[in-house]
């Protein structure tokens, strides 16, 4: 698979395991009192507190931002795109409720998908905060300022964007800045995504914001294998 334009190597731990044993414990303790969380009512109120960037960080994280390589995967196998399909039909299926017409739905999974991998992030991970943030209303905004599906804080745009902060509700550049901040923030904390969530939201340390991101997160978890032996099971029966 081959994603234009990506500006960092994921981290293993962070992204391909997921969430850590020490944060499924807790997702897992408090997923009584989070289920309610699973569809919230109106943006959670993502406040990125600004901070004083070095030089060589704003550097990339401008270029990072600004590389126009548009949002359409590309595979390096045809069992690789068939993969990215079977994701697409199911994660479509799920967020019909959220999202009903199909073009803006599948525009919005695969622009998604793209600016997921381009950072190195879990795609449900992301789905998960964003389903938190804005329960993927395009044109939420926060009590704090904070626009669009991941509820950027306009100060970003002065910081490694254009200063354009109307931008934060095209689709596309509210998702490029969410993950590349994600990203930005989860290089900080060393891998640790529940400290990175919480200064995502301006909450670090804190649980709260975490644990409703890892139980969204769970909505959207999608494992072909799995998915390919059930139907493998269904053909032998």
């Amino acid at each position: 698979m081959n994603i234009p334009g990506r500006f960092d190597d994921p981290a293993p731990k962070a992204t391909e395991a997921g969430i850590s044993r020490r944060q499924c414990l807790a997702g897992a303790a408090t997923a009584g009192v989070l289920s309610m969380l699973a569809i919230p009512r109106a943006a959670f109120a993502g406040a990125q507190i600004e901070e004083p960037l070095i030089d060589s960080v704003r550097t990339a994280l401008s270029s990072a931002i600004s590389n126009r390589a548009p949002p359409v995967p590309e595979f390096t196998s045809t069992e690789a795109r068939l993969a990215y399909l079977r994701w697409l039909g199911e994660m479509s299926q799920r967020l019909k409720k959220k999202i009903a017409d199909w073009p803006s739905r599948k525009e919005f999974l695969q622009t998604v998908w793209y600016e997921s991998k381009r950072s190195g992030l879990d795609v449900s991970l992301v789905l998960g905060l964003v389903q938190v943030e804005s329960n993927f209303r395009k044109f939420a905004v926060s009590s704090a300022g904070a626009r669009g599906y991941m509820q950027v804080m306009p100060f970003w745009t002065r910081v490694i964007g254009d200063s354009d902060s109307a931008k934060l509700f095209h689709m596309q550049t509210n998702l490029r800045f969410g993950c590349v901040i994600l990203r930005h923030y989860l290089d900080r904390e060393k891998g640790d995504l529940y400290m990175t969530l919480g200064r995502y939201n301006g909450s670090r340390g804190k649980s709260p914001y975490p644990n409703a991101v890892f139980a969204n997160q769970r909505l959207w978890a999608y494992d072909d294998k799995a998915r390919e032996r059930e139907r493998d099971r269904a053909a032998a029966a």
